[in-house]
């Protein structure tokens, strides 16, 4: 709909598309459950006109929740027993306060009888009732919850099984608003709960709402009973109202902390998978390690495994010269230009081996060091087992690091993306909505990319519109026993593949070398006859709005046609830097607060930037760190494997280092 409905859309983009989906299906969800509650509650009491409106002018399922909340079924409670007991008719004498407290005592003996065996029995059974009415009135946890949200404390404390310099030490004791809570802040503080090392609280100020409650709740005309009354309220409120209200906070503090992570994750995963791609070179795939050695892997320019093996250049055998020479001999073998590092145990020490080979031996292997999130994941898969069923697990490590520097979007959509180390406590949000919009986040891009249908993984083609796992699993059967595609009509004769698919994919399809020059572009088979009317015009000139209407297409389509015949075959990933290489390396020896290093971002949070200098571990810039303009997101000055050629080193703490971007 994004790419090839724009007339029908208003030119919407895929992210306001799915801002639409959202906001569509929320409302859905409300509507659906207005009728529920509607008759449930007609079940249950008396549908009258007044909670009928309440219910129809609900903006909200929190709302909608408060408004049912007295006629739910409510499991054993006090109240529930008191009513049980017949002590209704007292708790209604009681909520007037018409009858001084003596009065009051001489009305609830009348009460005493089954299973309530004193006056105080009465007494405690009305005022449990009065409680929990108190409890459900929509108005009071409206206004309540309200008063939390925006003026609530969150009280941190520590627990006995407290770290007292573990991950959480800067939290114990420590209190914020609730409404300026950080949502990577909240997070790390509900781990900490989690863990059993810290307890929250969220405190408000009680007397207010007790002096509003004899203000507003308790009637004018009220007796000496209205102490027993206030009573009640109070139970009520601390009782009920407060922990109810405070677990519903929390949801919500939890559901904006999800949102705001979960967008994060989104946007560096768009930029994860619009990496460039690193074309023309035979790349040799490294997965160092010290004990079991550094594994090796070369694959060809298209990505083809060739060939693999172990070295041992690091602790504990320091093989230099045989490590050496077995690079030496892949490299002449297979005229290797570019070596992708890992960048897990060893890295640093396996840097320093190429950059002495580039040194002494006079060889032009440069380097880059790559992520190697989630390749063991992606090694012990189903896929890599179905692509490379007789190589060990730690080979098709080695592959997956080379081929992620070669084609990222290739190669990382065969992994689980909360496995790919991006973001911030992707364990600790909502999973359903993380995978959901990291999905929709690779859908989009891979699209916007397009896909070659000869070369395409079965992962990346299931990401196509229109096709799925199962019909991307029936393309590669197709070509295994047909070779390759000449056409983008040879889609029709795959297995399940029927003309609506073919509507939906046919655009996202890439075939070099075709017969028709225009399957290899992204405009749509339907346009096909429009792109010809355009061939040898000066598209630079030419009046959108007239020749559209002369050639009977629409404005924005027109645009993206003569934006394909532009630039044929173009990439859009092709604009973005490329990945740097380097042959040397930096002495860490000699790092010292106040000097210069240069580096690639790894990962963004909403708190800083993660940048690999060379370490073991990642430096970190601090979001005050990143520009002498106030910055609201990391992400408005940074993008993942962004290389920074001048990072300023502030702080080097226990292995840790400060970095700084401000001059």
């Amino acid at each position: 709909m994004a790419r090839y409905r724009k007339e029908m859309t208003g030119g919407a983009d895929d992210e306001v598309l799915r801002e639409f989906e959202s906001i569509y299906m929320s409302a859905k969800k409300l509507l659906e459950r207005k009728e529920e509650i509607s008759r449930l509650i007609a079940e249950r009491a008396t549908l009258t006109n007044a909670i009928k409106k309440s219910i129809e002018e609900a903006e909200s399922l929190r709302v909608l929740e408060d408004i049912y909340r007295p006629y739910k079924e409510k499991k054993s409670s006090r109240a529930a027993t008191a009513i049980e007991n017949g002590l209704t008719p007292l708790a209604d004498i009681l909520e007037k306060a018409r009858l001084t407290t003596s009065e009051f005592k001489s009305k609830a003996k009348e009460f005493v009888k089954g299973g309530v065996t004193s006056v105080e029995d009465a007494i405690q059974g009305a005022q449990d009732i009065l409680a929990e009415r108190y409890a459900d009135i929509p108005r009071e946890r409206e206004a309540i919850r309200n008063g939390m949200l925006r003026f609530g404390i969150l009280e941190v404390k520590k627990r006995k099984n407290f770290d007292e310099n573990g991950t959480f030490k800067n939290f114990e004791g420590k209190s914020e608003k609730v409404a300026y809570i950080p949502s990577h802040r909240y997070l790390a503080i509900m781990r900490g709960v989690k863990e059993r090392e810290l307890s929250v609280k969220i405190s408000i100020d009680i007397e207010k709402i007790e002096a509003n409650i004899k203000e507003y709740k308790i009637p004018r005309n009220a007796s000496t009973s209205k102490e027993l009354l206030f009573e009640a309220y109070r139970d009520g409120l601390k009782r009920l109202l407060l922990p109810s209200l405070e677990r519903e906070v929390h949801v919500e503090l939890k559901e904006r902390a999800d949102s705001a992570a979960i967008s994060v994750f989104g946007k560096n995963l768009n930029q994860l998978l619009m990496t460039p791609p690193v074309t023309k070179r035979v790349i040799l795939g490294v997965d160092p390690a010290f004990r079991t050695g550094c594994k090796l892997a070369v694959i060809d320019e298209n990505g083809n495994y060739l060939e693999s093996c172990v070295i041992y250049p690091t602790q504990p055998q320091r093989d230099y010269e045989n490590s050496k020479n077995r690079v030496l001999t892949l490299t002449k073998k297979y005229n290797i230009t570019g070596v992708a590092i890992g960048n897990g145990t060893g890295s640093r020490e396996t840097q320093e081996f190429f950059a002495r080979i580039n040194k002494e031996e006079g060889v032009k292997l440069n380097y880059t060091v790559v992520s190697e999130a989630g390749a063991s994941v992606y090694s012990a898969s189903k896929i890599a087992a179905l692509e490379y069923p007789n190589l060990d697990v730690t080979i098709r490590g080695a592959i997956s690091i080379a081929q992620r520097l070669q084609d990222p979007m290739a190669a990382l959509v065969k992994i689980d993306p909360k496995s790919l180390g991006i973001g911030q406590y992707q364990h600790d949000v909502d999973q359903k909505l993380l995978e959901k919009k990291l999905t929709d986040v690779t859908i989009d891009l891979v699209n916007r990319v397009g896909v070659d249908i000869n070369s395409a993984s079965l992962s990346l083609l299931s990401y196509v519109a229109g096709i799925g796992s199962k019909i991307a699993q029936n393309i590669i059967a197709f070509r295994e026993e047909n070779g390759t595609f000449k056409t983008k009509e040879q889609l029709l004769k795959v297995k399940g593949l029927g003309r609506k698919a073919y509507e939906q994919a046919a655009g996202f399809i890439r075939i070099k070398d075709a017969k028709n020059p225009f399957d290899n572009s992204g405009i749509h088979p339907e346009s096909y006859e429009v792109a010809k009317k355009l061939i040898g015009l000066d598209l630079i000139t030419i009046d959108i709005q007239a020749k559209a209407k002369e050639l009977g297409v629409g404005a924005e389509t027109l645009k993206d046609i003569i934006k394909e015949l532009s630039k044929p075959g173009f990439d859009p990933r092709e604009e973005l830097p490329p990945i740097p290489f380097k042959d040397g390396i930096t002495d860490i020896k000699m790092l010292r607060v106040g000097s210069f290093v240069s580096g690639v971002v790894r990962n963004i949070a909403d708190f800083g930037a993660f940048v690999d200098i060379g370490l073991k571990n990642d430096g970190m810039i601090h979001i005050s760190k990143m520009s002498a303009k106030r910055v609201s997101h990391p992400l408005e000055v940074l993008s993942l494997n962004q290389y920074l050629p001048q990072i300023e080193v502030i702080s080097i703490d226990e292995g840790k280092v400060g970095l700084s971007l401000v001059g």
